[in-house]
């Protein structure tokens, strides 16, 4: 097991530890569950990561902006650059739409680095590794947003490798170097990780697709609406299109699909690692239940509508905490609750 070394000041990993409350109510729930030598570390690569999101998501950057900053972002992680400059540049420039926790973790950059840089040899390449691809591939995806959504699944794919696959791709090898038993089951994993990723991401894009929308960004494929009769250009809030449900059932099969591999992720995890598996739990568990709301009204109008709302994240809290040693409890559970969504 690793942690930060001494030299890592407290105050930083408790500005680390806070600042996750305001980033994301998942991750703050989620990130705790994980054992000593892997909670700091992966609360350290969300907070590298959603420092990459705010460049990504902010409408006021240009697409030039928006590469030009996230590429220097991944050369501090790298150490090869200074982070408080880059803080205070960016922080200038972000607009409204960029939440205070998400400035205040910008003009902290500086803090979230410091950490970084106490971590082992192998825990520091995955989250440099990370970055890089993230920041390459969010930039070329930017350059290229259109409210009339991405060509075809397969660009779908590469876009969730590039925010989210690459992610799924950076924990595992932390829980590898974490345990040799994780280890051993590491080629394994590495696809399954992938799929983890875009399992969650797809939930995320279908849950928030009118707020990208306003935006001026879509994420959704266009030839799986086109072969249903729809064309995305013409997509309207509230939209109950036979041609648009359609579509949209495909991809939470899709998704559903992802996330039976996020399942078998989590089995293949030794049933003593119950905080390691928890994490990945509750993150799946909560992912089901809004695709869940996703298909059962496909005309909502905003993210807020299909947001599972807090009873279900404690349900899902306690059910897979009770169930999380029990391979055949939790494959039974998975197949209740997918049972209507549509097959792959």
């Amino acid at each position: 097991m690793t942690s930060p070394p001494e030299t890592v000041s407290v105050s930083d990993l408790a500005y680390q530890e806070h600042i996750l409350q305001g980033v994301s109510r998942t991750f703050a729930l989620t990130i705790p569950q994980l054992p000593t030598g892997l909670r700091d570390v992966v609360g350290n690569a969300y907070l590298l990561c959603r420092i990459t999101d705010t460049i990504e998501d902010d409408p006021a950057l240009s697409a030039g902006q928006k590469r030009a900053f996230a590429e220097r972002f991944a050369e501090i992680v790298a150490g090869r650059e200074e982070a408080e400059p880059f803080a205070n540049e960016l922080g200038a420039l972000l607009s409204s739409a960029a939440t205070e926790d998400e400035r205040d973790l910008v003009a902290n950059a500086d803090r979230v680095i410091r950490v970084a840089s106490g971590f082992n040899a192998a825990q520091r390449a995955a989250l440099e590794r990370c970055v890089r691809i993230m920041a390459g591939g969010m930039a070329e995806f930017q350059q290229n947003a259109t409210p009339d959504g991405l060509n075809d699944v397969p660009h779908l794919d590469r876009y969730c490798y590039y925010v989210a696959g690459v992610v799924g791709e950076m924990l595992t090898e932390l829980f590898c170097d974490y345990s040799g038993k994780i280890n051993e089951r590491r080629e394994e994993l590495l696809p399954l990780s992938v799929s983890f990723g875009q399992g969650l991401q797809m939930t995320n894009i279908l849950k928030d697709l009118w707020d990208d929308r306003e935006r001026g960004a879509c994420w959704l494929p266009r030839d799986v609406f086109l072969a249903a009769g729809f064309d995305l250009r013409s997509l309207s809030e509230g939209q109950a299109h036979p041609g648009f449900v359609q579509g949209l059932s495909r991809l939470v099969g899709i998704a559903r699909g992802h996330l039976a591999n996020a399942l078998r992720y989590a089995l293949i995890i030794p049933a003593r690692e119950t905080g390691i598996r928890r994490h990945c739990l509750w993150a799946l568990g909560m992912a089901v239940l809004t695709l869940r709301r996703i298909h059962a009204t496909p005309a909502f109008r905003s993210g807020q509508e299909v947001k599972i709302s807090r009873r279900s994240v404690w349900a899902v809290v306690i059910f897979t905490s009770i169930l999380a040693r029990s391979n055949r409890a939790l494959t039974f559970l998975f197949r209740i609750l997918t049972k209507r969504l549509p097959s792959p």
